[in-house]
Parts: structure tokens; C-alpha cells; sequence
């Protein structure tokens, strides 16, 4: 198992499968819950499973790490996780996934913005591949919608860009401390302000019923696989590899709604296959080779 947990490619489809499925639990938890709720019971709820590991390694990180691990966390696991509820309050599950992988792109811009990372010309064109590959995907599972809903896309798209902007912060300024430590003190530092709008919001006075019960069930789920596990593989992968290949993962959620799309009765095209085609052949541009060692003659 610990071969598994150390192989990059195991990890960006765990996370594919855990994440890819987010947004229908998301959705399924929108008629009981508001996005105010979704979010704080994902954070508050990781928070409380890995405070224990969590508050002992804050107490022992400097104060800059401290510092750092607040604002990756902000923008990668607090944030977002209100944006893309209320988002799809207007919008479907697989438009929010697959404005999702948008994240690898922020990244390559990002990047090169604010810290001086310069790409290499096949990452471009693996991630502008990967992109056209979700937009294929996008183009051909939203021929329903009725009418572009933008103030809510564009908040989806600023998710995207948080993500990519913590991914940066995890790489770059947090590298030495372990992945466990970052991601645990992430959920720790975020959990108060979450339990702070849990309550203010409503959320303790909720009337159970079945339907409440089996929203909550799809609201536990999310929380525990697709955001407390789901964060620390990858911040595991970050730092094991780079912020640019462990966003990719953003590029197969789409893959995974047209699954569950699938799965669900919806029909299956040749264009769903092609999408899918572009987006593996993005992932594999954008990936990191391995160095070759150098041989020192003698």
C-alpha cells in the first residue's frame, strides 16, 4: 500500500474519482443545506478529524510556515468551498467540474506572474490541450441549459484560480514541512470561522427528516473523502511532483462527470470520447519527467 501511496499516477486518480464525484454530492446536498453550510460543515468537519495532528504541528512550525499554511488554506480549502456551492445553485454539477480544470492553467499564468516560474513550452501546450479537451466536454454536455449563467461561471472560474493560487503557495513556500502537517494544520486553522458560520447560519436548528438525514449522509461523504483526504493526497503530490502536474487533476473531473452522467442514463457521444482523448494527452505533456542522473567520468 505504501508503493500505491508513493506512485503519482495512483494518487491523480484517486483524487479524479473523489473529487470528479464532489460536485453531484454537492448537488445533492443543495436542497436541504444552503452553500453557506456545504462549505463550513466541509471545512469544520475536516477540522475536527485532523486537529489532533493538526494543532501538535502548529505548535511546532515557525511562524512563517504558520503564516503561509493560513493563506494556502484560505485559498485552496476555505474559499472555494463556498464559491462552487453557491455556484451551483444556478449551475449544473458537470459544468462545475469541468470549469474546474481551468486550475492547471492559473497555475502555468500564475506562475510566471508572481514567482518567476517559466514553463516549458510542451506544459503550454499540454494545458491548453487539456483545456480544449474540457471545453469539448463542455460544449457537448450543456446543450440543455437554457440560458448562460456567467456571474455564477465566473465564480466557479474564481475557484479555479484559488486553487492554483495555493497549489504555488504549497510548493514553493511550504516544500520542507510535510504534507500531513500542512494539510492538517490547514483544516485546523479554518475549522473555528467554519464552526463560527455552521452556527450563525442555522445550521444546528435544521429539522431532521429523511430527506435531511440522506442529505447530510452526501454532505458526510463529501467531507470525508472529498475534502479532508482528498487535500492531503494532494498536497502529497505537490510536493512529491510540482503545483503544475498535481492540478491536472482538475483536468479528468470532467471525465468523471461524464461517468456518473453515464451511470445516471444520460447517452453517450463520440465527442465525450474525444474530450476525454485530449484531456489524458494534455496530462501527459504536462507531466513531469524524470531526470536522467549524470554519469561523472572518471
Amino acid at each position: 500500500m505504501q508503493a500505491f501511496y508513493k506512485n503519482k499516477w495512483f494518487l491523480l486518480i484517486i483524487m479524479a474519482l473523489t473529487w470528479g464525484s464532489s460536485f453531484i454530492l454537492i448537488k445533492k446536498s443543495l436542497p436541504v443545506f444552503s452553500p453557506y453550510q456545504i462549505g463550513a460543515f466541509r471545512v469544520g468537519l475536516s477540522g475536527l478529524i485532523l486537529v489532533f495532528i493538526g494543532l501538535p504541528a502548529l505548535r511546532k512550525m515557525k511562524l512563517r510556515d504558520a503564516l503561509w499554511v493560513a493563506a494556502a488554506g484560505f485559498f485552496g480549502n476555505f474559499l472555494p468551498m463556498f464559491l462552487f456551492p453557491i455556484a451551483q445553485t444556478q449551475v449544473s454539477s458537470s459544468l462545475a467540474g469541468i470549469i474546474n480544470s481551468l486550475e492547471p492553467v492559473f497555475v502555468l499564468v500564475f506562475g510566471f506572474l508572481f514567482f518567476g516560474i517559466r514553463s516549458k513550452t510542451i506544459q503550454v501546450i499540454g494545458a491548453v490541450t487539456g483545456f480544449i479537451g474540457a471545453a469539448t466536454l463542455l460544449y457537448f454536455s450543456e446543450k440543455t441549459t437554457q440560458e448562460s449563467q456567467l456571474a455564477y461561471t465566473l465564480l466557479m472560474v474564481l475557484a479555479s484560480g484559488s486553487y492554483a493560487v495555493s497549489a504555488l503557495i504549497i510548493k514553493l513556500k511550504l516544500q520542507e514541512v510535510k504534507s500531513i502537517h500542512v494539510s492538517s494544520s490547514v483544516f485546523t486553522i479554518w475549522m473555528f470561522p467554519s464552526i463560527i458560520i455552521l452556527i450563525f447560519s442555522g445550521f444546528f436548528g435544521i429539522e431532521y427528516n429523511a430527506e435531511a438525514y440522506k442529505a447530510l449522509g452526501f454532505l458526510s461523504i463529501l467531507s470525508i473523502f472529498g475534502t479532508a483526504i482528498g487535500i492531503m493526497l494532494f498536497y502529497k503530490l505537490i510536493q512529491d511532483t510540482s503545483a503544475v502536474f498535481a492540478s491536472t487533476v482538475s483536468y479528468l473531473l470532467p471525465v468523471v462527470a461524464v461517468m456518473w452522467g453515464i451511470l445516471d442514463g444520460e447517452q453517450f457521444t463520440i465527442w465525450y470520447l474525444l474530450g476525454a482523448l485530449l484531456i489524458l494527452i494534455g496530462i501527459y505533456l504536462i507531466r513531469e519527467k524524470k531526470k536522467k542522473p549524470q554519469v561523472t567520468p572518471r
